[in-house]
C-alpha cells in the first residue's frame, strides 16, 4: 500500500493504534499536540538522535526491521550511559515515496521490539515527506533521582577506566557488508557489460555471525548499569561507544580535565573480530580504539571498587585515570607508550571530503 492512501494522520494511526503506555509517568501518549508526561520527585534525562540514510545506514544490507530496533538502541543507550532508566520516546520520520505502509510497519516493529524490551513508551512523533531518502529522528526521555545521575566531567586521578563487552566487532561488521556489497556490484557491472543475465548473489557471512549481529543488532547495556547498582556501585564518569573508545575516551578526560592510561593487552576484543582484521590487513587495535557503533559502555570508578568490578560479568578494566599534566597515553603490548588519538568517527568531516 502506498502511504498517501493513508495520509499522514493514517498512518500514525496504523502504526500506533494499539500502542498502551506502560509507565506510570506517562499519562498520555499517542494521539493529541503533546505527550503528558508527570516526574514529580526525580530528575528528567533527554536524549535525541537523528539518522540519515547514506550517512547513518545503507538500506542496501540493512533491513527495517533491524534499522528501528537499532534506532531505538542507539537512544536508549544514552539513556542508560547517564546511569537513568529510559521510559518514553518520540519517533519523527520524513519518507520518500519509494517507501510502503508495509515498509514503515516493519521499522516500527523493530522499534517496538526495542522498547518492549526496555519498557519503554512510544508517545508521539511526527511524519513528512523527503526527497533524499529516509531521515530518522528519535527522542527519549528517561528519569534518574538527582544523585544517581553519572555525567562525563566526574573522572578523577587514580579512579579505574572500565568498559562492557568488547570492542571492535560492530566495525567489523560494516567492514564484512560493505566488501560483500562491492562484490555484489562488481557482479552487477560485469553482468552489464557482458549482456548477461544477474547471476545469484550469495554473500559470504560465514563464521562471522557475531560481528554481524553487533552491526545491525545493537544492544543497550541496561543489564551492565543493574549491575553496577547491584554491586554499590556508582561511576564517577560514564558515556556509551558510538564513534570509538578513543573518541569517548578524550571526551571523559577534556570534560574532567584528567589524563589516562589505557593497555593494550587489556582492551577486550572477540576472536571474529580479530580474524577479520587479519582478513582484511587492519590493525585490531586500532579498530577496536577508533570502530564505533560497539554500544557498550565507557565509565571510571574509584580505585576501592577495584574487587567489585572484578567480580562484575563482562566488564573489563582498561587503565586508570591520571593528572592532566601527563596526557593521554596508550601502554601497547611491548610497554611501549604512544599518545592516544580521538580517531573515532566524525560524520560532518566525512561528508565535507
Amino acid at each position: 500500500m502506498e502511504i498517501a492512501e493513508l495520509g499522514e494522520f493514517g498512518l500514525i494511526d496504523q502504526l500506533t493504534r494499539d500502542i498502551k503506555p506502560a509507565n506510570t509517568s506517562t499519562q498520555y501518549g499517542v494521539g493529541d499536540d503533546c505527550a503528558v508526561l508527570h516526574y514529580p520527585d526525580t530528575e528528567v534525562l533527554v536524549t535525541t538522535d537523528m539518522l540519515m540514510e547514506g550517512v547513518h545506514f545503507d538500506l542496501t544490507y540493512t533491513d527495517l526491521k533491524h534499522l528501528g530496533w537499532k534506532s531505538a538502541m542507539v537512544n536508549i543507550s544514552d539513556i542508560f550511559a547517564m546511569n537513568g532508566t529510559p521510559r518514553q520516546m518520540t519517533v519523527s520520520l520524513a519518507l520518500s515515496k519509494r517507501f510502503s505502509v508495509e515498509d514503515v510497519e516493519q521499522f516500527y516493529d523493530g522499534l517496538r521490539l526495542a522498547c518492549q524490551k526496555w519498557g519503554v513508551d512510544i508517545v508521539g512523533g511526527d511524519t513528512t515527506s523527503s526527497y533524499t531518502g529516509l531521515a530518522i529522528s528519535i527522542t527519549c526521555i528517561g528519569e534518574a533521582r538527582k544523585e544517581d545521575i553519572v555525567y562525563r566531567n566526574g573522572a578523577r586521578e587514580t579512579n579505574l577506566i572500565c568498559v562492557s563487552g568488547d570492542l571492535g566487532a560492530a566495525y567489523m561488521g560494516l567492514q564484512l557488508l560493505e566488501r560483500e556489497k562491492a562484490v555484489y556490484y562488481q557482479m552487477v557491472e560485469e553482468a552489464k557489460k557482458k549482456g548477461t543475465a544477474m547471476p545469484d548473489f550469495q554473500p559470504d557471512f560465514s563464521g562471522k555471525e557475531y560481528l554481524l549481529q553487533r552491526q545491525l543488532n545493537a544492544e543497550a547495556r541496561g543489564d551492565i548499569v543493574q549491575r553496577l547498582r547491584e554491586a554499590g556501585i556508582r561511576p564517577t564518569s560514564m558515556m556509551d561507544i558510538s564513534d570509538g573508545l578513543s573518541s569517548e575516551l578524550m571526551h571523559i578526560c577534556t570534560q574532567s580535565h584528567v589524563g589516562c592510561r589505557i593497555f593494550e593487552k587489556q582492551l577486550p576484543i572477540d576472536y571474529q573480530t580479530a580474524v577479520m582484521a587479519e582478513e582484511l590487513n587492519m590493525n585490531v587495535t586500532t579498530c577496536a580504539l577508533n570502530g564505533g557503533e560497539d554500544y557498550e559502555l565507557l565509565f571510571t570508578v574509584p580505585i576501592g571498587d577495584h574487587e567489585k568490578i572484578q567480580a562484575i560479568e563482562d566488564v573489563r578494566l582498561i587503565g586508570h585515570i591520571t593528572q592532566e599534566s601527563l596526557g593521554h597515553i596508550l601502554v601497547t603490548r611491548d610497554d611501549q607508550e604512544f599518545p592516544l588519538k580521538a580517531q573515532g568517527w566524525n560524520p560532518l568531516k566525512q561528508q565535507n571530503k
